[in-house]
């Protein structure tokens, strides 16, 4: 139930044989990202279980959902930038109903990050579950 955008993310990591090469890739997809407004970097919108500073903000557009998010961390920026590739112009049911662990096994993320990075992946996964609900109750 992967959207386009995330498709050709897993078809890109594909074509990247090395580790390295990707993890370089997750990074350049964090700097394509616009940064987030410092004035929406505030504790409602923090993201906790993360190392580093993680923020993200949603809305729904037409019935789909779309969220934005920023981080001190480019690596991270980067794991945002996939998660929106997976989860945005999505409605809120159909966010609910993606299996992110094995969306982003897809791209060997579960094996290659460090432990602290995976929570804090998990984290902005429940966070980005967690708006979608409240969007869809509403």
């Amino acid at each position: 139930m992967a959207s386009e955008a995330f498709e050709e993310i897993a078809e890109d990591f594909e074509f990247l044989d090395e580790w390295e090469d990707r993890y370089r890739h997750v990074i350049e997809l964090g700097k394509a990202m616009a940064p987030l407004d410092e004035a929406l970097k505030v504790p409602a919108t923090k993201v906790h279980g993360c190392v580093s500073q993680v923020w993200l903000i949603s809305d729904i557009r037409d019935g789909h959902f779309h969220f934005r998010g920023d981080s001190d961390a480019m690596i991270v920026r980067g794991l945002i930038a996939i998660l929106g590739a997976l989860y945005n112009g999505l409605t809120p049911d159909e966010v609910l109903a993606v299996d992110a662990p094995a969306e982003l096994a897809r791209l060997g993320l579960d094996q290659h990050l460090s432990a602290q990075r995976s929570n804090g992946l998990r984290s902005m996964v429940e966070r980005i579950r967690k708006l979608a609900a409240q969007a869809a109750a509403a």
